[in-house]
This record gives C-alpha cells, structure tokens and sequence, in this order.
C-alpha cells in the first residue's frame, strides 16, 4: 500500500516539475504536454462532496493509472459511468452492442450510450451533480465519441447538471477539411454540421456546440473545461493509449478520415489484422503485389469484411509523408473495378459517412478530386470563421 502511495506521489510530483519547466522555457514538446486529467489541481476541488457521472473509455488515463481508479483514491463519490462505443474498458468491435453492467473492479455501475440508448434519461441523471467527460478523440466527425458528447451535453442541459470535461488533444487537430454535414444525413455518425475532419479537441468542439446553439431547442449546458497545458495546434501528438480497437497507431488514426469511406465498399481497409487503417486490399491478385488475409481476432474483429480471403492490394506502412484528408484512395480504387456495383456495395452509407449525397454523385460522373473540392470551398470556409470563435489553443498555420 505505501509503495503504491509512492508511486502516486511520485508521479505528481512529475507533472509538477513538467509544468515548471514549460513555465521557465517556454518551450513547447510531446513530453510535456498535460492533458486535463494529468492536471488534478485544477478540477479536484470542483468534485469533492459531489455526486458523480463519468464518461469515460479505456483512454480516460493519468498516466498508467484510469481516471476512475485515480478518483476513487480521492474518496470521490462516482454513482455511475457512461459507456461510449467500444465501452468502458474499449473491448468491445465496432458497432458491437454493448450492454448495462457494472464494472468488474470497482462495482461500479456501467450505463451504455451506445445502441438503443445513446442519451442519458432523466432518471439516469437525477442523483448527479456533475457529468466529468473524458476521452481521446481522432478529429472525425464521424468517430461516434462526439456524437456521444452531443447527446451527453443535451441531457446535462435538461437536467440542469454541470458538464465538467478534461480536455485532451486532437491528433487531426492540425487541420480541418471536408463537406459540412447537411441536416437530411444527420445521424449517429454525424450530429452536427461540421466537416469530415473537424479540426477541433473535445473541448473546442463542445465549446462550439454551446455557442451555435446545436442542441435540442438551442438549448445550453453548463460546460466548465479543464485545457490541455502546452498544446497548440500545431503540436503533432500520439495518443498513448489507442482511441479503439481499429486504431493502434499514429499512422491508422491519421488516415482513418480518407480509408474509413473504403467501409461503404468490398475493399478490405485491413480489419481482421494487426494494421487496420494501414492497407487497403481485395481478393483479386490485380491489384497489388501487397497481400493480406482478415482473420477473426479477438479485441478487435470478429468478422471482418472478406474474412479468411487473401486480399491484394496497397500497404501504407512505409509512407514517408501521411496525407490529409483525400478523396484520391477512394478515386483510384473505384477505377479498379469495371462493375462499380461490385466495388461500391453500400451508397446510402457511403453517403452519410460524407454527409451529403453530392460528393458520391461527383465521383460517379468521373470528377477529380480538385473539382469535388470546390463543392465544399465555400461552407469550408464559412465553419472556418465559426471554428475561430470557439479555439482554446494556438491555431496551425494555413499556410503550411
């Protein structure tokens, strides 16, 4: 027990002199940035002798303790936690149902947000003083742990209850580009009308929820944030936990916004391997001397699309330079098959995926991507100046 103590002391002390050193120097590296949770000082006051509501995942960490573990060492009162995708403990495969619970190793009991009931009730909520949100994001507006903010931020404001989040950053954060989602194609995979890639962190984004008044009946949250300490949006940065089963790397999560659209199709994007979001294959040895084979792997895909089918295609591992968000990958592969039909299996998902149904029909006739992209110039450049309003952190450079 002491040498656990020890430990704990210890570790604070660190972010104690990490922050010191950022004051003194000023001077700006992954090391030492701080997210809102590795900073107690700053929100533990807030919570003592109040009843708790956590959303949180596998990601919602101070250092490699769980910030449910770090909470209950503070004799905080947690009543329950809500579940995201993936669940509490991000065991749980992609569009996994996940069900009510308690957590094996507190007791504490798990309420799910995803499936049936993504909206915390009334009753869910009526012992609750505060709601505490905090998980790793990727930047996507189709990444479902914003939509799951959204609906947390709506019934916090309902019941009059304080949205407390901890503020981590966005390793898409350097940028924002895509469509903006238009209101016939809202749907769990795209609440509000932001684009593809939102450039935002957690905070940012519920900051920008509030102030546009995108809840129900332009309703408000009571939103208190706790920022990231020493990060901008320049800063490149690697989640040190994966944000989801899919998602193991820097690299998948920086090209999951261009290869997650390759889901509306027979295109394997490497689920059932250990590089999803790394390749793209088919089971056909014309195209590509790159071969993989999906398996059921346990943790992460249980039935992956082409199952146990060698598939042939590209391997993205050895990119020197990761693009942004590009249409290319979905152009070039869509040009490999003669029948589309057999390439383009699911339109409709295609199509809110996009948010819009305008992009596909683009494709469809044979545009480039340089002349796709001028049907978002415009709306682009409108959530710009939105975004502007609602940043907490030094912007990127457009330039670059």
């Amino acid at each position: 027990m002491n040498a656990i103590k020890l430990k704990n002391k210890l570790f604070h002390l660190a972010l104690v002199i990490s922050v010191l050193c950022i004051t003194v120097t000023g001077y700006a590296t992954q090391n030492q940035i701080l997210t809102g949770a590795d900073q107690p000082d700053l929100y533990l006051s807030k919570l003592k002798g109040k009843k708790l509501a956590l959303v949180v995942n596998q990601t919602s960490r101070i250092g490699d303790q769980h910030l449910v573990d770090f909470l209950l060492e503070k004799k905080l009162t947690i009543k329950r936690i809500f579940a995201p995708e993936h669940g509490f403990r991000g065991e749980a495969g992609a569009g996994e149902f996940i069900d009510n619970s308690k957590d094996r190793e507190t007791g504490i009991p798990i309420i799910s947000v995803y499936g049936k009931n993504r909206k915390a009730s009334k009753e869910q909520l009526s012992d609750i003083d505060i709601v505490l949100f905090d998980i790793q994001d990727v930047g996507c507006r189709f990444y479902t742990y914003i939509s799951t903010l959204h609906y947390m931020m709506e019934a916090c404001a309902e019941n009059n209850i304080t949205l407390l989040i901890l503020d981590r950053p966005n390793p898409n954060g350097d940028y924002f580009d895509g469509p903006i989602l238009k209101p016939a194609f809202k749907s769990f995979v795209g609440m509000d009308p932001i684009p593809v890639v939102h450039g935002c962190t957690i905070g940012e984004l519920a900051q920008m929820i509030n102030g546009e008044k995108w809840l129900a009946n332009g309703i408000k949250v009571k939103l208190e944030i706790i920022k990231v300490a020493n990060y901008t949006h320049s800063t490149k940065y690697e989640p040190p936990v994966r944000p989801s089963p899919n998602l193991p790397n820097y690299l998948a999560i920086r090209l999951y916004p261009s290869l997650c659209f390759f889901e509306a199709t027979s295109v394997s994007v490497g689920r059932g391997t250990q590089f999803p979001f790394q390749v793209l294959g088919f089971p056909d040895p014309s195209h590509g001397t790159f071969s993989f084979t999906p398996q059921s792997l346990k943790g992460m895909e249980l039935n992956p699309l082409q199952k146990d089918k060698k598939c042939f295609g590209d391997d993205f591992r050895e990119l020197k330079e990761v693009p942004k968000f590009t249409l290319s990958y979905f152009i070039d592969w869509l040009h490999k098959f003669k029948n589309k039909d057999k390439f383009l299996t699911r339109s409709q998902w295609f199509n809110q995926l996009m948010g819009n149904d305008q992009v596909l029909k683009l494709i469809l006739e044979g545009k480039g991507e340089v002349e796709i992209r001028k049907s978002w110039e415009k709306e682009l450049a409108d959530y710009g100046a939105i975004r502007q309003k609602y940043l907490l952190y030094p912007d990127f450079n457009p330039a670059k």
